[in-house]
């Protein structure tokens, strides 16, 4: 049990606002040694804006901190981590172009004499890296040819890897499948037991009341309410989120199937992708499942055109027929869409509007006859998209890059509703969005899936797929080993068969 005497980091009356925008008001929070308190709240409602102020990325513009009982206001990360406060960001933030082992110690590389010290390095990076269950990943690895649950893994272990008092943990588990999550759990069990207090931001209920002593719910940049984790039930922590009761999903209300629209027969592309045939229908949803690096998110880039598969055909149309996809752009043109799982690198300009970025892949409907944009028609379209799926944003043209994670994603989103293609590929479509606008994605995939168009959902999320598909094709070591129609399939056959390619005689 915690007393008072364990409350170690402490806020009062922080505030932070963004010329009339305001984040915080007046937010009091504190952290107990030994706890995992939880962080719960919308989009856009000031979670990982006081992460930032706790971890030093950001000064409050009102407020006060306290650590150890003694006044903390550090002027940067660095200063916060000095003082024992580290943070896992949600938003990976290694520098692409240096090895795993420079990302992880860059700022304590170890040396002898003035000289880097890289068996010493290397050494000490395997053993970052193993905690996190990375030990396929050379040290020398270049940041940039991880992918995101990889890259993921490095981030949480650069955070691990550190002496700290303070954990901040903003979303760790976003980009992670099932093992992963439990190695995970399974390091923040230690640090809880080694007193470490650990704040822990997620939009995942079910992590949240396993590993939460303490909840906090953000609202508007408002505090709502602290309490015990088993005080508070789940309908109860989405109400006092959102504010409202959310409306019972009334998704798969018997829809009939339709022809095929793509079909992919025997695609391949070296050892990520082998030998991999499917098809969906229209009206239909494909859900894909795998482990980290079984091939889903290589597959679906071949069929985008973003990759050049080595062997295979790709066929849409009605009938289907042969297509060429050299690119992405003539994937867009044969009526397939990809929204990408990593948002920041491929599936935004972060620098450009909203309205700009929605508009991108669909200019022809905002071009005058001449090509010159016709911006009432940009920033109408723009307002539409903002209210259906309700970003939190000043206006249409507030840049990108300002937004929170999770609106970023709902931009993503809208954008490829817009473009209204027949085929819409979703890779991890609801990464970093909070509960209710997953509720929202899920009406809008059932929404498109009503109105005949040919959907696939990769997530790392079972339990969204198995909530929102017809049918669970399953991943592993490269090739599709089994697909599953709803009614026969279980978490425990599904995670059988992501494993199956790893396991006696299967492909490495």
């Amino acid at each position: 049990m915690t007393h008072a005497s364990d409350l170690f980091l402490r806020a009062a009356g922080l505030r932070k606002a963004y010329g009339p925008v305001t984040v915080l008001a007046d937010v009091d929070f504190d952290l107990r040694r030994g706890e995992v308190h939880a962080l719960v709240g919308e989009n856009g409602a000031g979670k990982s804006t006081l992460s930032r102020i706790l971890a030093g990325l950001l000064r409050p513009d009102a407020g006060i901190l306290s650590l150890a009982g003694r006044v903390f206001a550090p002027g940067n990360r660095q200063a916060a981590e000095r003082a024992g406060v580290r943070m896992v960001l949600q938003e990976l933030n290694r520098v692409g172009n240096l090895t795993v082992a420079e990302s992880l110690f860059l700022d304590r590389l170890p040396h002898r004499w003035g000289w880097i010290d890289f068996p010493k390095l290397h050494s000490d990076t395997r053993s970052a890296l193993h905690r996190v269950g990375l030990v396929d990943v050379e040290p020398t690895t270049p940041i940039d040819r991880l992918g995101v649950g990889q890259r993921q893994l490095v981030e949480i272990a650069a955070g691990l890897a550190g002496q700290c008092d303070v954990l901040i943990l903003d979303e760790p588990t976003a980009a992670l499948t099932a093992p992963e999550i439990e190695r995970l759990f399974g390091q923040i069990e230690q640090l809880r037991a080694a007193g470490v207090a650990i704040l822990y931001i997620s939009h995942r209920m079910e992590e949240i009341r396993r590993l939460a002593n303490r909840i906090s719910i953000l609202r508007d940049g408002q505090m709502i309410a602290t309490r015990p984790t088993g005080e508070l039930s789940l309908d109860e922590m989405v109400r006092l989120m959102v504010g409202r009761d959310l409306e019972p999903d009334r998704s798969r209300s018997g829809r009939t199937l339709g022809s095929v629209a793509l079909r992919v027969e025997s695609l391949g592309r070296g050892r990520a992708v082998q030998d991999v045939s499917f098809e969906v229908r229209r009206g239909e949803v494909l859900g894909f499942a795998g482990l980290m690096g079984s091939g889903r998110t290589e597959t679906m880039r071949a069929i985008f055109g973003a990759d050049r598969p080595d062997f295979g055909r790709i066929l849409v149309g009605d009938p289907p027929a042969p297509v060429s996809l050299r690119s992405p752009a003539d994937a867009v043109r044969r009526g397939i869409a990809l929204l990408t799982e990593d948002r920041k690198e491929q599936g935004l300009l972060l620098p450009l509007s909203i309205q700009a970025n929605l508009t991108l892949p669909s200019l022809a409907r905002a071009c005058a006859r001449l090509g010159w944009i016709r911006g009432g028609t940009e920033a109408a379209l723009g307002r539409r998209w903002i209210e259906s799926l309700a970003v939190r944003c000043r206006d249409a043209l507030q840049p990108v890059a300002e937004l929170s994670g999770g609106n970023q994603q709902k931009v993503v989103v809208a954008k490829w509703l817009l473009r209204d293609c027949d085929i819409l590929i979703f890779d991890e479509p609801t990464r970093g969005i909070d509960v209710g606008a997953k509720f929202e994605i899920y009406r809008w995939l059932e929404r498109l899936a009503a109105a005949g168009k040919a959907i696939i959902v990769v997530s790392s999320d079972l339990k969204e797929l198995m909530s929102v598909a017809d049918r669970i094709a399953v991943m592993s070591a490269g090739r599709l080993v089994e697909t599953f129609r709803r009614g026969d399939w279980s978490a425990d056959r599904i995670m059988s068969a992501a494993l199956s390619g790893h396991l006696g005689g299967g492909v490495s």
